[in-house]
């Protein structure tokens, strides 16, 4: 193993633990009505539990490694993070609406991304006791088990995480061997599935935040899946800009393909 690997497969165990000790005190408001707020004009909601899985993300990564940067959710941005090589993305509790209303599909996302792109990762649900980790170069695990995306092909029913609108849009001959899934709260988790093999893909609309994905990319990319946008470009983080235009999620096989479905009905 190379220092690089050696690097990166100390950071996981970093983030691993404290995504875990995250997700523990986020779980003691689960179920407890926390006090909530709103934010992006009153759009998205915002939790005491929130703020305290944050604090004591930031109080164990940031004491731990220094020199990296930090783009949360619920820090506010410093541009500073631009001039660091290496920082912390991370989402305290990535499907809060799914939180505050008692169900179980949310998680504690934590990246850590080098040049633009995710190193290691880690995915906490705590309500489910599931943790997705991966590194650059390394396997993608579920509860410490190696995970890989569907096998399943064209001609076999498709397992779609896609809007009710959009399904409706889609071809009468990909919606005969699709099946769509209830709506997943959280983005982070949803591609996790896809990364299991649970679901086949799932688009992504426009909006999506480095702290939403960047764990779960690289999740899916060592499961043998991959995260673009509709042009098949791999996702960029930590620019100026932290939100992201439309994206795809799904097998690296099956890319194409849902990559020209998804760009047809945009354009039509």
């Amino acid at each position: 193993m190379s220092d690089t690997d050696n690097r990166w497969q100390s950071d996981l165990a970093l983030i691993a633990d404290a995504a875990r000790q995250a997700g523990a005190v986020a779980l003691g408001f689960f179920n407890k009505s926390p006090e909530v707020w709103w934010k992006n004009e009153e759009r998205s909601p915002v939790s005491a539990a929130d703020f305290a899985a944050n604090e004591t993300l930031e109080t164990i990564l940031r004491g731990a490694r220094p020199d990296y940067g930090w783009l949360s959710e619920e820090t506010d941005d410093d541009a500073g993070r631009l001039e660091h090589e290496t920082l912390f993305i991370v989402d305290p509790i990535d499907g809060t609406r799914a939180f505050l209303a008692g169900k179980d599909l949310w998680c504690v996302s934590v990246g850590i991304v080098h040049r633009g792109r995710p190193v290691a990762g880690a995915l906490y649900a705590p309500a489910l006791d599931e943790l997705y980790e991966a590194t650059e170069g390394g396997p993608a695990l579920k509860n410490g088990e190696p995970i890989s995306v569907s096998t399943r092909g064209e001609a076999d029913l498709s397992q779609l995480a896609v809007s009710e609108e959009l399904f409706k849009i889609l071809p009468a001959a990909v919606r005969e061997r699709s099946e769509r899934v209830k709506y997943i709260p959280s983005l982070a988790y949803r591609i996790a599935m896809v990364a299991d093999g649970r679901l086949d893909t799932t688009f992504v609309g426009r909006n999506a935040h480095d702290w939403d994905i960047a764990a779960a990319d690289l999740i899916l990319e060592r499961a043998g899946g991959g995260l673009v946008d509709l042009s098949g470009h791999p996702t960029t983080y930590n620019r100026e800009k932290v939100s992201h235009e439309a994206l795809c999620a799904s097998p690296v096989p099956r890319l194409r393909e849902y990559l020209d479905l998804f760009t047809q009905l945009r354009d039509g």
